[in-house]
Parts: structure tokens; sequence; C-alpha cells
């Protein structure tokens, strides 16, 4: 089935119909949500996900709309057939903004999929992300799958570290607790933004909050909503802020999750480690007692997991009790104008060349990802032009990129070296491009926490 849209609401034919949904359709986009996404063990409806979209739907999340579900609905037994939304957000590039489009809760029900229902809603939502002025759309989701509608797997996802609780330090007889750790007031979040804020300079890509998203994520979530965090302040004894943490509201399987930890600059992490990893220790062992468990929960609690990506300050001063690694997933990233984003980075371009052996670098860089291609023009270390270019059998251009694989290294995801060993048809023409291509998009984490 061949399937585009003009307008909505739009007539399918048999019954279905495509539309955006309205604040009256929150349940039962929860209640289809639920289902698709059920849980394993014990099998039953998700009311993670259901509250979790129920927020969303009711209009009261900073960024997303009672709108920005897109959904197929069987007028025949008014039932969802399919959906998704689209979350809209900022991010940054090396320190730089941008719109970006987050989809999420892509779902069918078994009897529609493969009759192109979520293509169509890509197509859609791709269109209403572009209206927003949205560079880029992100998704997190199942392998493979994404890349049929334009997206390359290209950012680190969701790596960690865990350690046993046995292995927090124990405060001596004699000592004193020399920070604790207390739930955050509404007054503490600037404090919390800002120290958040310096954090993201560590990374490539970032997503930056507000203090509309820093009020929604302390008190705007309701119910068992899978986003749900703990946001906690980290005092001196002084009762001085010198950092936060966020953690998971329940045990979950047999760890208690921290999902952001951060100091602020100046701060040692040595010094502070303990008293959270005993604070962390004490919070799991609360939960235990008191049955604050995950529905699926039935182990002990034993574990604290440190969910802050593939590396963090705090690693480097807990590095003999991490005892486990949690691998990293990917984001998939697709970026729709590949020559206006570029445009957009240029400063983070021009300084990685003043920095390189290529300084005031003047010339040409044709990028060819075979059908099509970006050509990219220096004066004198300045990006004067970048523009879409074709390349030809006469001029194949500086370098070669099979498919989507140049996003891997504009994101920092692989450097040139790792993308010629994997993709034997990537390639460079000369030492020259190859200079120039390491200078201008060095290998660099990214962590991304996204607003959801």
């Amino acid at each position: 089935m061949t399937l585009s849209i003009n307008s909505l609401p739009r007539d399918l034919g048999g019954g279905l119909i495509v539309r955006r949904s309205q604040a009256a359709d929150a349940d039962a986009l929860a209640t289809f949500y639920s289902l698709i996404f059920k849980l394993r063990d014990p099998e039953q409806p998700n009311p993670y996900i259901a509250d979790w979209v129920r927020d969303l739907a009711c209009g009261s999340h900073p960024t997303f709309h009672a709108d920005d579900f897109f959904l197929v609905e069987d007028r025949n037994n008014k039932e969802i057939v399919c959906a998704l939304n689209l979350i809209s957000q900022t991010w940054s590039y090396a320190g730089i903004p941008f719109g970006v489009g987050r989809v999420e809760l892509v779902a069918t029900k078994p009897e529609h999929r493969n009759k192109g229902l979520v293509r169509l809603l890509f197509e859609e939502l791709h269109r209403v992300s572009a209206k927003r002025s949205e560079m880029i759309q992100a998704i997190t989701g199942i392998p493979y799958f994404y890349r049929q509608f334009g997206y390359e797997m290209t950012v680190n996802l969701g790596a960690g570290r865990m350690m046993l609780k046995a292995h927090a330090p124990a405060l001596k007889a004699d000592q004193t607790e020399p920070y604790r750790i207390r739930p955050a007031r509404e007054a503490d979040l600037p404090f919390i933004g800002a120290v958040y804020e310096h954090a993201c300079r560590r990374y490539l890509l970032a997503c930056l909050r507000d203090e509309q998203l820093w009020r929604y994520e302390l008190a705007g979530r309701t119910g068992l909503n899978l986003n749900q965090r703990v946001t906690c302040v980290i005092e001196s004894a002084e009762e001085r802020p010198v950092g936060y943490l966020m953690h998971a509201p329940v045990q979950q399987g047999a760890t208690l999750w921290v999902h952001q930890w951060e100091m602020i600059e100046g701060q040692s992490w040595g010094a502070v480690a303990p008293s959270v990893l005993r604070y962390l220790k004490a919070t799991g062992e609360d939960y235990q007692a008191q049955g604050k468990k995950s529905i699926t929960t039935k182990e002990d609690f034993t574990l604290i997991g440190f969910g802050l990506g593939a590396d963090h300050p705090a690693y480097r001063v807990m590095e003999s009790r991490l005892t486990k690694l949690e691998e990293p997933y990917a984001w998939y990233i697709r970026v729709a104008d590949l020559p206006t984003f570029l445009r957009h980075i240029a400063p983070a371009i021009e300084q990685r060349l003043a920095r390189s052996v290529l300084v005031g670098h003047t010339g040409s860089l044709k990028l060819s990802f075979y059908r099509q291609g970006v050509r990219l023009a220096f004066e004198y270390g300045r990006l004067m032009t970048v523009e879409s270019w074709k390349p030809t059998p006469d001029d194949e251009g500086s370098a070669g990129f099979p498919s989507l694989t140049f996003l891997q290294l504009l994101f920092g995801y692989r450097d040139l070296n790792e993308l010629r060993y994997a993709f034997p048809d990537c390639w460079t023409e000369n030492d020259e491009a190859a200079a120039l291509l390491n200078a201008l998009f060095p290998k660099q984490n990214s962590e991304i926490w996204a607003v959801a």
C-alpha cells in the first residue's frame, strides 16, 4: 500500500482515518499503549507507559501539545490502531542550540502491521517538525527499523555502571556525615539548572532545559509515569549546595538507579561520593522495607546502578566498586537538510579548524554520499559556503560515505579511521582530506537526557 498525506484528518478507506490527537483521546491512547507495551512478567497492561501517555496528552507538559500524537483510528469500532508522537525540545551541538523533534511511542496493533501506516505517520510528523524549525529528529527504538525512515544510529544511548550495595563505604563511628542529600525544592531549580548547564559542556550533544522544564521534572509527572524521578540537592555540612542527584522513585529489579548526578565546578567528586553512596544504600533499603518496587520486581535490593552514560566523572572516583558495565545502545538521528545544519554549526567547525594542524585552511571539501553530496568551502579558516553537490564520474569528491554513515562522523560517534575500517566504501581522496575531516569532526562523547 502506498500512502501519502495531503491534509488531516484524512480518510484511508475501510473505516481507517488519520488524524492528530485531542485532549479527549488521553484515556484511549493510554489504553492502546499499555496493551501494546504489555508487562511480560506477569503479562498485564503497562501502567508506567499508560501514565506517561496521560501526562503527555493532558496538555500540562511544557513542550508537548494535546495534538502531538499522530494516530490512525478505526472508525468501525472507535479504536486506535497505530500511533506515535512528537516531543519538541532544544539540544545543543558543541554549545550551539538547535530544535529537535523527538519521536516516541511508535506502536501498531499486530493485525494492522506491514500496511504502511507507520511510514504515513512519520511523513506527517516530519512535516510538522520541519514547520517548527526542528533541524533533526531523534528516536530511541528497536534495531534497524527506523533506518527505513531516514534515521542513522549515531549517538550513544543508555550506558552505565553498577555496584553492589555492600560496597558503599560505612561511616566511621567517630565521623559526622560531611555531605547530606535532601529533597529538592522549587527554589533550588535555578541552582540545579546552572549545574546541569555547566555539565553539558562535557558533551558534544546535550539536551537543554529551561526553568519550566525543571519545574516539570520536579513535580509535573503523575502516577507511575516511567520518567518519574526523585530530585535531590547535595549540601555540605554548612548547608552549601554543591550538586544535585536524581534517582528512581522505586526499586527496579535488584537495583536502585541513579539517572543524574552532577557537581559544581571546583568541588571534589571524591570527597562527596562516599556520602552519596551511603544515601543511595539507605534509600534502596528503605524502598525494600516499604515495598516501593516496580510491579515486576521480586528480588531483594542488592545493586546501585548509575545510568550516567558511557563516561562520567563519578565513575572515576568509584572505579574499584563498579563491578558491572552496562554497554551503550544508540540513538537514531535524522538530519533532513544537512547543508542547513552544517551552516548552523559553522562556529564550532571553524573553532575546531582554528585549533588544528590546518589552521587558516583555504579550499573545498566535497563529501560524496554516492547519490548526492555536500560541498564545504573555506577561506582562511572561515566556512564560507555549504551547499548541496552531486558527485559525478569525473568528480567523485574529496571523501565518500555510504548511505547515512557521515552522520556517525558528524555527531562524534565514530572517527574517520573507524568508519573506514567498518565500511570499505568509505574513503578519502588524499592526506589533506583526511586531516581536514579529522580536524572538523573529531570523535566526542555525547550524553543526551532528552525531554520526555
